[in-house]
């Protein structure tokens, strides 16, 4: 809960680019018929702003991931909808303490989605600390989010990641 307090202390008011707030956003759980969406959503993004840096084989890793249904089966998965329209996704594995696959639409970056997704997981996080393996892309949103370095840059099955860490305390910031 701290993390949470201190996120709504220092998080600002997000607006698109026209200057609307993104009021219209609605974050849910989604259940696994409405799963399929999401994860169509994660390749596509995936493809856009992430496959550019990886291997064929990190590709094809990732693309295996997201059919892999015993794996997919141990993760709770959120949904951020625009009016109704899918705009990002979130999934958590370990009892909400590592973030396995988290995508917004290009379209939707920069308008608070993203934080929002996250502030919806963290807070049925039954544990203090949360991780994630973060692509390089995703390094400085991360940050942002009070996630450090909990190692050096890792290569695995060609999906280059840094392995991240949000704890009270972790970050520096006073989280109390």
């Amino acid at each position: 809960m701290a993390i949470l307090n201190f996120l709504r202390r220092h998080s600002r008011a997000r607006r698109d680019g026209a200057g609307q707030p993104d009021s219209g956003v609605e974050i849910r759980v989604l259940p696994p018929e409405e799963r399929q969406p999401a994860l169509d959503l994660a390749l596509r993004v995936f493809m856009e702003f992430n496959a550019p840096e990886y291997t064929q084989e990190g590709v094809e890793s990732f693309r295996s991931t997201l059919t892999d249904r015993v794996y997919l089966r141990m993760l709770k998965t959120y949904g951020a909808f625009e009016n109704g329209t899918l705009a990002g996704m979130l999934a958590t594995r370990d009892s909400g303490s590592h973030i396995a696959l988290f995508f917004v639409d290009g379209r939707y970056h920069r308008r608070g989605i993203g934080r929002r997704l996250f502030e919806a997981a963290l807070r049925e996080n039954r544990r203090k600390a949360m991780t994630v393996n973060a692509s390089s892309y995703a390094l400085e949103f991360y940050r942002r989010l009070g996630f450090v370095p909990a190692d050096t840059q890792q290569l695995t099955d060609g999906i280059t990641y840094t392995p991240m860490i949000l704890r009270p305390g972790a970050s520096g910031r006073n989280d109390a």
